[in-house]
């Protein structure tokens, strides 16, 4: 399972594969997803890793957990498989792109297409156990994804992160804010965006003038 990450992050992230607490993650996952059902399927687990580089890195949005409803999850945060209702936060991502840059609602909530072109959909939290939302925090993921973001702000500079909700604003905490630029709203959730938290943030836009101007190619939304 662990061995089915890039070998450009495997490069990178060598050091955290041996540390203990590692050792025990892997232990507890692959016996639960031997004793349970568990999301995203096995072959999943590291899709934000596999869709996007670390060399390809342009942009990192920071989710919770994987969904943990059937068929759902694809490992990539906030993305769902091709014919899967869109869940709430996804149709108010949707809705303020549609806003921001005037583009139509997609038939797809697979957003394979954005990590492809360079954003790591990475969620603190790697895998989930059907039906129980959070049940496999705690477990270490979140040194190991704390870890991602600090080899990220590290390693490069003039990453765009979307820090959506107080959760990822915490995970920020690893970032550099003085070598990367990072944007930070209420969470796409309907509880948060109705609270006038989220809609009107302009993200999208904000992201693709900053990467135009450090001479990247801009995201196609």
């Amino acid at each position: 399972m662990f061995t089915q990450i890039h070998s450009s992050w495997k490069k990178v992230l060598s050091n955290e594969f041996v540390k203990p607490y590692f050792e025990k993650l892997h232990s507890f996952v692959l016996n639960e997803y031997a004793t349970n059902r568990c999301y995203p399927h096995e072959n999943e687990i590291f899709a934000a890793f596999n869709h996007c580089p670390f060399d390809n890195v342009k942009v990192v949005i920071i989710g919770q957990d994987p969904y943990h409803g059937l068929g759902q999850a694809n490992g990539l945060c906030f993305s769902v498989n091709d014919g899967i209702a869109f869940p709430p936060s996804l149709i108010n991502i949707f809705k303020e792109i549609q806003s921001d840059l005037e583009l139509p609602i997609p038939l797809s909530g697979n957003l394979e297409r954005w990590a492809d072109q360079g954003v790591l959909l990475l969620n603190a939290t790697l895998t989930v156990r059907e039906s129980q939302a959070g049940s496999h925090q705690n477990k270490g993921w979140e040194t190991f994804t704390d870890s991602v973001i600090q080899i990220i702000s590290e390693e490069n500079e003039g990453i765009v992160f979307l820090l959506w909700g107080g959760f990822a604003k915490k995970k920020g905490a690893k970032i550099n804010r003085n070598k990367h630029y990072i944007l930070e709203t209420g969470h796409p959730s309907p509880l948060s965006a109705n609270r006038g938290l989220w809609f009107g943030n302009k993200h999208f836009s904000k992201t693709n003038e900053y990467l135009k101007s450090f001479g990247k190619k801009e995201i196609n939304w």
